[in-house]
């Protein structure tokens, strides 16, 4: 029988926090959006304060006042994705397959190890809590659906201590803990999906296990038939070592300060297809088109209202910043009204195929491979010294578009001039 583990960082942007703030430890602390906008993650104090995810802050500063005592903090993304990348690095250690599904958790099979899946389990835990400071919880199952069910249990019962294997319960037991559990909280059904379960009658994790499977494929999809049946216990999921190659990269930011000028707003969609240009060729694509997206404020219900996108094609598909920086500034150029104060834009690269498979345009010149070799010099550059240690003119340098962030903290990992000073 197989043994498959869903390892997950608890309360993860939040928790990185605490891991370098001992005085946060223990205390209600969020954080927040791209302009400190909403809450995006909760410490478990957070939590019982009666905070919501994706909650406005200054509706949640309101409603607590000042005895609420919560530590808002910006988000600081290059301490979380790094502190990830050690995480998963640290997790791989304990089993020869692993899948990472997000920036804080991931599948490890521990088929045919010698430890015992629960002990396995709670040394994970505690490995991973000493040698980076951030707290997991760790299910165990017979597949992926069991054990993502698992780790949900392992979070809320503090019986658990952290550590849930279902695959060592007995029968009654599973069948207990699946009846606990609402048919909305499995893994891959969401709310639409949920209600219409229970209008047939499977309210319950343990309902929809026990339902034909057949009836599930004809009545919804073959996934949900599958979905079932893993909750049997019969795999239908299997691990993948390499994540699939995106279909689509966006990169889209709310203003810190209002936009009117095209040249402010020029800088803003350069930068932003400098970094979905980076990702990009991370993974070896290029992009057939380009999307340009640009608003106002909507909720500023005194000022007037203007929204709208447009895609760009390419002749030929590229992953060089500079062609896709030009296409995007053509498509702003059609969009841009004046007249109106905006508060965000956007880009997103569609039409993704890999590199290797390039295809050419018949009545373009064949292209010179020095622009390829520029790319690769500016990512290897960028990635040694920095993000935009080197970048396009046009992304600017005084950028007074750019998102607040008043409340960050350093980047504790990954600027040699932050790095968290000890005192004794």
């Amino acid at each position: 029988m197989a043994v498959l583990a869903l390892v997950d960082c608890n309360s993860f942007y939040a928790a990185c926090e605490q891991a370098f703030r001992p005085d946060l430890l223990d205390r209600p602390v969020v954080v927040l959006s791209n302009n400190d906008g909403c809450v995006v993650a909760r410490s478990k104090e957070a939590k019982a304060l009666g905070i919501r995810m994706g909650e406005p802050w200054f509706q949640a500063r309101q409603r607590l006042g000042e005895g609420g005592a919560v530590t808002a903090l910006s988000s600081n993304y290059a301490l979380y994705a790094d502190m990830s990348r050690r995480v998963m690095r640290l997790l791989a250690r304990f089993a020869p397959c692993q899948e990472i599904y997000s920036i804080d958790e991931c599948f490890l099979d521990l088929t045919g190890l010698p430890e015992d899946p629960g002990a396995l389990g709670r040394r994970l835990r505690d490995t991973v809590r000493r040698w980076t400071g951030l707290p997991v919880c760790v299910g165990i199952g017979p597949t992926k659906t069991l054990a993502k069910l698992a780790n949900r249990l392992a979070k809320q019962d503090a019986g658990w201590e952290g550590v849930c294997d279902l695959g060592a319960c007995a029968a009654a037991d599973r069948d207990r803990w699946l009846a606990a559990t609402p048919v909305a909280a499995v893994w891959g059904i969401g709310p639409r999906l949920a209600s219409r379960l229970e209008a047939l009658g499977m309210r319950s994790a343990l309902d929809l296990a026990g339902a034909d499977p057949r009836r599930l494929q004809r009545t919804f999809s073959v996934v949900v038939e599958r979905t079932a049946l893993e909750l049997r216990g019969v795999p239908c999921l299997a691990l993948e070592d390499l994540p699939p190659d995106r279909q689509q990269i966006q990169c889209s930011r709310s203003f810190g300060a209002p936009v009117t000028a095209p040249r402010e707003l020029a800088e803003a969609v350069t930068t932003f297809v400098s970094r979905a240009a980076e990702k990009l060729r991370a993974q070896r694509s290029e992009a057939g088109a380009v999307s340009v997206m640009i608003r106002t404020n909507l909720f500023a219900a005194d000022a007037p209202q203007y929204s709208n996108s447009l895609v760009v094609g390419l002749p030929e598909p590229s992953a060089d910043t500079r062609v896709l920086a030009r296409a995007a500034l053509r498509g702003l150029r059609r969009l841009y009204r004046p007249g109106f104060r905006y508060a965000k834009a956007g880009i997103l690269l569609l039409a993704l195929t890999p590199a290797a498979r390039h295809q050419a345009d018949l009545f373009t010149p064949d292209r010179s491979d020095r622009g390829e070799r520029l790319m690769a010099t500016l990512d290897r550059i960028n990635r040694r010294y920095g993000r935009e240690t080197i970048l396009l003119a046009g992304a600017g340098l005084h950028r007074r578009w750019a998102m607040h962030q008043a409340n960050r903290s350093p980047r504790y990992t990954t600027r040699w001039d932050e790095l968290p000073v000890a005192r004794c």
